[in-house]
């Protein structure tokens, strides 16, 4: 060995540690990049243009925040199927609050918000004080939210005029881009604030980790769990505000079809920056993988089955690698330092 040459010092072993250390923090963001890059050689006309980002945010905004909703209950390690259900009612009520009844769209939106809200409420209460599994419970309210949904609209397009203001929330620009998606990086940010530098971050993560341990600590797990149920409602009934400004019309067979991906980004999101445990910037990081791999397809005429194949088979794989990274960081910290 030559001791003047520190570098050759460092055996392949240790390399190879380091990059097993680095790859589940950074191969996400390195596979985002590696899609962009490929599709972009293979379809240089139309894939890297501002025309095919602004389709591609115009029409993942509403799963990036379905997918930060659902990762805000995740972050006490329960989940959410609500995102998908409620999505149907919020944005057909957003509609008719308008058309039927003549509130202001202001007025609509923010009572659809207060809906939202009040929703998240009753489900961490099935899931805290009625002791009901969240996978259960919001299953079973978001079939009733759904069928609240049919009932309202009579199974019929609920449309009509709409003023100005509210078609601009999901249709306006901003530096080129759509407006929607600097309402996903606003919502990000303050999230990412919330669960890194708050204490009540500090306070999801140790319930997510450890329950019995946190309320030890003196941390009321009740109140926090059903305030991420209805921080999660509240995402809803915003994402279901901009789905109604974008469609102008309301339908109860539009937005099931967000739960799956919704919960593949949030799944996702458990794989990448911080694995083992669910992040904001892993989730958006999840959710443009998605977004620019199916994008990517479909532009090279992949068939019209791609797409729900594609979110299945990435979030069985979401879930394995969460699965593992979860087990690789409890048994890193449960092993013994070497002296």
């Amino acid at each position: 060995m030559n001791a003047d040459n520190p570098a050759s010092a460092v055996s392949p072993r240790i390399l190879t540690r380091d990059f097993s250390r680095l790859l589940p923090v950074y191969g996400m963001p390195v596979l985002l990049l590696g899609l962009i890059v490929f599709f972009s050689v293979l379809l240089p006309d139309s894939f890297p243009t501002l025309l095919n980002l602004n389709s591609i945010l115009g029409d993942k905004v509403i799963i990036a925040i379905l997918a930060l909703a659902a990762m805000v209950p995740m972050l006490t390690n329960k989940i959410d199927l609500t995102v998908g259900y409620g999505i149907v009612l919020w944005h057909i009520l957003a509609i008719s609050l308008q058309t039927r009844y003549g509130f202001s769209w202001q007025a609509s939106v923010l009572i659809v918000l207060a809906a939202g809200l009040l929703f998240g409420l009753i489900n961490g209460l099935l899931v805290e004080m009625a002791r009901i599994d969240s996978f259960i419970a919001t299953l079973g309210t978001g079939t009733v939210v759904y069928a609240l949904a049919l009932w309202h609209s009579g199974g019929r397009q609920v449309f009509g005029d709409l003023p100005e203001g509210f078609l601009l929330l999901n249709g306006a620009s901003l530096f080129g881009l759509p407006i929607a998606a600097f309402y996903v990086l606003g919502l990000a940010l303050l999230l990412w604030v919330v669960t890194e530098y708050l204490p009540i971050g500090r306070f999801l993560y140790a319930i997510g980790a450890n329950p019995k341990a946190a309320e030890l600590n003196g941390i009321p797990c009740r109140r926090y769990v059903v305030g991420a149920f209805m921080g999660s409602g509240v995402l809803t009934a915003f994402a279901g505000v901009l789905l109604a400004s974008r469609l102008q019309i309301g339908q109860a067979s539009v937005g099931l079809e967000f739960l799956l991906p919704a919960l593949v980004g949030a799944f996702l999101g458990s794989t990448t920056i911080k694995p083992g445990r669910v992040n904001v910037w892993g989730t958006l990081i999840g959710v443009a993988v998605l977004a620019v791999g199916i994008a990517g397809i479909q532009q090279l005429g992949g068939a019209f089955f791609v797409e729900p194949l594609f979110n299945g088979v990435t979030l069985l794989l979401a879930i394995g690698i969460a699965g593992y990274a979860g087990r690789r960081r409890v048994r890193v910290r449960n092993t013994p330092a070497k002296p």
